[in-house]
């Protein structure tokens, strides 16, 4: 078993044991290493956002004063649903090893999939709309004009 998948799991099993929330540890590595490691807190937050992956990204992001993890590796329990996965894109996480896949995960009672298919093109419409688009386009315009800003 890889390292770094066995701490993972141990992260998860962690967060389980502690009723923090579903069995998803995450550990990001870089350069050979351990630079985050965390667990699911959903339950112990009351917030839906406190996905395994997200918590490693935040706790990552801390430790190497950075937005940017280039160069970083996530090792995490399952696959990641589309919102932990567009948030390790735009970390700009390097590769992600992942464990169990999104019917393994539906197996035990999370609906990943549903989320999967709702983030499809066909089905954006049904839940995004657009609204005050001049009133908006004129606040990126003040945006646009600030030198030296980071495009994040």
């Amino acid at each position: 078993m890889n390292k770094y998948m066995r701490m993972a799991i141990n992260e998860a099993r962690k967060g389980i044991r502690n009723g923090d929330g579903g069995p998803f540890g995450a550990v990001i590595v870089k350069d050979g290493k351990v630079i985050a490691k965390a667990h699911n807190q959903v339950i112990k937050n009351s917030d839906a956002t406190c996905h395994g992956e997200m918590m490693a990204i935040h706790k990552a992001s801390k430790k190497l004063h950075s937005f940017d993890l280039s160069g970083c590796e996530i090792y995490t329990t399952g696959e990641p649903c589309p919102m932990c996965l567009s948030a390790l894109l735009w970390a700009n996480i390097s590769k992600i090893y992942y464990g169990c896949n999104v019917l393994d995960t539906e197996n035990i009672g999370f609906r990943d999939a549903k989320f999967y298919e709702l983030s499809k093109a066909e089905h954006r419409n049904e839940l995004v709309v657009e609204l005050d688009r001049k009133a908006c386009l004129k606040l990126y315009e003040e945006y646009r004009k600030i030198k030296d800003k980071t495009p994040y």
